[in-house]
């Protein structure tokens, strides 16, 4: 059985493209989102073999949320999208396939058969953003996009991956180990990662460091990365 998720900001694109895969009886639907912010959390929580993903959905798009995803955990990627052919060309080569809308009932069973016979995920080193600019989060029942900029600094608890501003402070699905490859912000700690525009001062003490952010918010600095720190200030 393939597991798969439909990623569609369109609740009648979803509906037919279930009803089509409900025909395949390898093929397990385990889930239907509507946005990127939705979809990362279920990806990561469901870890499907297959994903079919919109490429325009609103502000997050389908190659963004691509570039979110831990390459460890990264399924098949088959677009669906109404982009016309020469568009499509440019994703050809680098997604695992592409579906073009309307769906046609046939080239679903090519993209199957493919899914099929070639069961290793492939790379879409690509096409993923190397950074990204917006983080999507969600605080309680509400999900919202946090532009990194905003950023002063991410850590890590039992509870999951929190996103600090100056302003509020959310959840993301995100892993510090993406934050850390794809954003600005800089490892401080074994849970944090810093923005260093969010720097205000830095305190030595015994143990390593602690940060104070423009907010005036405390960082903790371990003493294996203050020394890479400091040197990023100019303070030798």
């Amino acid at each position: 059985m393939i597991t798969s998720l439909i990623i569609d900001d369109e609740l009648f694109a979803r509906e037919e493209l279930a009803d089509l895969l409900s025909e395949s009886s390898d093929i397990e639907i385990i889930g239907q989102c509507s946005n990127a912010i939705e979809a990362l959390q279920m990806i990561t929580k469901l870890k499907p073999q297959l994903i079919f993903l919109d490429i325009q959905m609103p502000r997050i798009t389908g190659i963004e949320l691509i570039g979110m995803l831990d390459p460890d955990i990264m399924p098949r990627i088959v677009f669906v999208t109404a982009y016309d052919e020469f568009a499509i060309k440019a994703f050809d080569n680098y997604a695992f396939d592409y579906l073009l809308k309307p769906i046609d009932e046939k080239r679903l069973q090519q993209t199957l058969n493919r899914v099929r016979k070639d069961f290793q995920p492939k790379s879409v080193s690509i096409i993923a953003p190397e950074q990204l600019t917006h983080l999507p989060c969600y605080t309680g029942s509400k999900l919202k996009v946090i532009s990194i900029k905003e950023v002063e600094f991410v850590f890590s608890d039992l509870s999951g991956v929190h996103v600090a501003t100056n302003r509020e402070q959310a959840h993301t699905h995100l892993t510090l180990k993406v934050l850390e490859e794809k954003t600005s912000l800089i490892k401080c700690h074994r849970q944090y990662l810093i923005s260093p525009e969010a720097i205000s001062e830095i305190e030595v003490q015994e143990t390593g460091a602690e940060v104070t952010t423009v907010s005036g918010a405390k960082v903790p600095v371990s003493r294996r990365y203050l020394k890479p720190l400091k040197q990023m200030f100019g303070f030798l």
